[in-house]
Order: structure tokens, then C-alpha cells, then sequence
């Protein structure tokens, strides 16, 4: 929320976002903690607090929604997953994904209103990565066969269609194939 919060300032999203910086939050604890502190007297008390909620609390009801809608925490990819953006201050978010969970996929993904592309990793079948991007489109037209013939025979039973801008995304081995349990 923190570093959300922080990038939406940075990147200047038309709106007065709070300052949540550690600089800035630590010469105003009394300000936006202090409420919080009735009844604690001891240092096992503060684990109680839960931060994202007292953080939340400074913005008010449509800056919340704002932020969810500016810079999500999770992304859908075209497989139907949902995945946890991850975010680090003054850097473009990373969406680390599957490649067959991002089949048909021809954009990359942006937050911000379209004003920051998110940085892909995209993850062989073990989850290992093995390209990291901010062009999609790119990366299918220029690198995918390559991907493909080093991967096809180290995962020969998962998908690796001819056109991956026109293939079904799957979050299984194979689309349609139900998972084992």
C-alpha cells in the first residue's frame, strides 16, 4: 500500500495522494499514529496494530478507489489467473507469470491509466524465469520460437503452440486438461 501509494505521487496521477514515506511518516507519527495508540503500554501491544489499516486510513474513501483502480495489487491474465502485482518505489510494476498464462496476449500490460507499462517476467512451467520484458508483443514476434525450442523439450508434455498471439491461454498443462490431484 506504501509503495502504491508512493508511486501514484511519483508518477503524478492527478490527485493530492497523502505522503507516506518513511521520511515522512516517521517526523509525524503523533499525526497519523497517535489515534491509534490508546490502551498500548507495552511493546508487545504494537504487533496488534495492523499498519495497512492505520495507512489506509489516510486516504479517504475515493482515494482508495482511485488506487485500486490506478495501481492494482493483482492483475488478470488471459488465463483467468490472477496475479499479485509486485511494486517498488520510482520502478514500473513486475507481473511474474507463467508464458502459457499469457497466450493471446498481445499488449503489455499498463497501470496508471496506461501511463506505466508493467515489466513481465515470464516464468517457464517450473516457474523459473526465462524473459523479462515491458514489449509482449515483441518478445512473441522476436524471441518466442527461440523460448519455445529450448523449452518444448525440457516440458514436452505442456503447450507451445506455433501463434502464441492467437493461442488459448491455460493456467494447466494443456488447454482444456484438468489438473491432477
Amino acid at each position: 500500500l506504501q509503495t502504491r501509494v508512493i508511486n501514484a505521487r511519483a508518477w503524478g496521477r492527478s490527485r493530492d495522494w497523502p505522503d507516506l514515506s518513511d521520511e515522512h511518516l516517521s517526523v509525524s507519527l503523533e499525526q497519523w499514529l497517535g489515534p491509534y495508540l490508546d490502551g498500548i503500554s507495552r511493546r508487545g501491544h504494537l504487533a496488534h496494530l495492523d499498519l495497512e489499516k492505520i495507512l489506509r486510513s489516510q486516504l479517504n474513501w475515493q482515494a482508495q478507489q482511485a488506487l485500486e483502480r490506478l495501481l492494482p495489487t493483482h492483475w488478470a491474465v488471459p488465463s483467468g489467473s490472477r496475479i499479485r502485482l509486485e511494486y517498488r518505489i520510482d520502478e514500473p510494476p513486475v507481473l511474474a507469470v507463467r508464458l502459457q498464462e499469457m497466450f493471446g496476449c498481445t499488449e503489455t500490460p499498463t497501470v496508471c491509466d496506461n501511463a506505466v507499462p508493467v515489466v513481465v517476467h515470464l516464468l517457464s512451467p517450473a516457474r523459473r524465469p526465462i524473459q523479462v520484458t515491458s514489449d509482449l508483443r515483441g518478445f512473441w514476434q522476436r524471441t518466442y520460437r527461440e523460448v519455445k525450442k529450448e523449452l518444448k523439450g525440457r516440458y514436452p508434455k505442456h503447450y507451445w503452440p506455433d501463434d502464441p498471439t492467437t493461442a488459448v491461454a491455460t493456467s494447466r498443462v494443456r488447454p482444456g486438461h484438468a489438473k491432477r490431484k
